[in-house]
């Protein structure tokens, strides 16, 4: 990945303030970026806790991600629970070779197709919360200027989740996350509209009008999203 394609990643990320984003919608770009920043990312997905105290993919670019994840989730060994709880990169270059370590996992990934994966640490005031996990479908899909730049997303999510502490505790910030979940569905759909409105606009493109209006109108992004569906929806029916 070029140097370029790097800073412009990170100066977008720095640009998508929690200020006037929630943290479910900031998280997300987080995701969103770092996928674009990594050729060889498949997916991305974020582990946090739940409203109910338990581990879950809350933010994922894919809904392979979560039920990937799942198998982790149960069995209480996997590389994103190792990253979170130990607060280290761990990268693994060939799947195949991970069952001993962690054999649910690994069957689980790689009957999705994945053969490598990278698992970030995030943290809020010193304290482990998360891992931001990366999955490409090729054995060694990951460098070492990858991890450094995941790395370096992995620390700006820690920043978006340490601001976050500031005004909700845990459980609200789980069920902050939580209904980011529910209003992904209406972002994408907004998104969706868009595209075809304009067939010459790419999804991020697409993302970065709700983000502005959202700005501009000081409301949320799922909010303006709810919008646009539902005017469509009108125009649909005939209203």
């Amino acid at each position: 990945m070029s140097a370029d394609f790097r800073g412009d990643a990170l100066s977008a990320l720095s640009q998508f303030l929690v200020s006037t984003s929630s943290v479910g919608d900031t998280l997300q770009r987080v995701a969103e970026i770092t996928t674009q920043a990594m050729p060889a990312a498949k997916m991305a997905g974020i582990s946090m806790l739940s409203e109910k105290g338990k581990p879950t993919t809350t933010i994922f670019t894919d809904e392979e991600s979560p039920q990937i994840d799942a198998s982790q989730y149960e069995s209480g060994r996997g590389p994103c629970l190792d990253a979170w709880r130990q607060q280290r990169v761990v990268r693994i270059d060939d799947m195949a070779l991970a069952a001993s370590e962690y054999p649910e996992f690994s069957a689980t990934a790689q009957e999705h197709g994945v053969k490598s994966t990278l698992s970030l640490p995030l943290s809020a005031d010193g304290a482990g919360v998360g891992a931001l996990n990366l999955y490409a479908a090729t054995t060694e899909g990951f460098s070492v200027e990858d991890e450094e730049t995941g790395t370096d997303l992995a620390a700006a999510a820690s920043n978006v989740l340490a601001n976050a502490s500031a005004y909700w505790d845990a459980w609200n910030l789980g069920e902050q996350l939580t209904e980011a979940m529910k209003s992904r569905a209406e972002i994408e759909q907004a998104k969706g509209i868009f595209m075809a409105q304009s067939p010459g606009i790419t999804a991020d493109d697409a993302f970065d009008l709700l983000r502005r209006a959202s700005q501009r109108e000081n409301v949320k992004l799922r909010e303006v999203a709810r919008r646009i569906v539902d005017r469509r929806s009108l125009s649909a029916d005939g209203g």
